[in-house]
């Protein structure tokens, strides 16, 4: 019995060393009409040595959050859905317009610019790292 509770307690030092590894920054959302989806953005810097899996987000701002990818193909702009996303060791991955984004739909109650909703993100590890974002208007393109 020993064993089964070092174990579990290994495990879960492990995950907070990994998500310890980790710092969110400059996350805000593009509020939108309740009818069309809003975006989100962050930064995410990996301090540790090895890489990390973003693999899932939520907010209770809204009913769904799903991360997606934007590109250029052949002259043409495409945005698709994407499971996950590998935060580089030592590296930095950026959520930012016409990059990879949140798509954030069914808010809760329409939201208002100026105010902060929470984030949560979760890595393959099963870790989480929350943050507030900044609400801005529908016309931001950055921090």
């Amino acid at each position: 019995m020993k064993k089964i509770v070092l174990l579990a307690g290994a495990l879960a030092c492990a995950s907070l060393a990994q998500a310890a590894t980790l710092e969110a920054h400059d996350c805000w959302i593009r509020a939108m009409p309740p009818t069309l989806p809003s975006s989100g953005y962050f930064n995410l810097d990996n301090n540790g040595d090895t890489p990390v899996t973003l693999t899932d987000a939520h907010t209770p701002a809204f009913g769904m959050a799903m991360m997606h990818k934007s590109e250029m193909k052949g002259g043409t702009a495409t945005m698709s859905p994407v499971d996950s996303v590998e935060v580089p060791a030592h590296g930095k991955l950026d959520f930012a317009p016409k990059g990879y984004h949140l798509m954030l739909e069914e808010p809760a109650k329409p939201l208002k610019v100026g105010s902060s909703i929470p984030l949560t993100l979760t890595f393959s590890d099963k870790s989480t790292l929350q943050m507030n974002c900044s609400v801005k208007p529908a016309g931001a393109t950055g921090h």
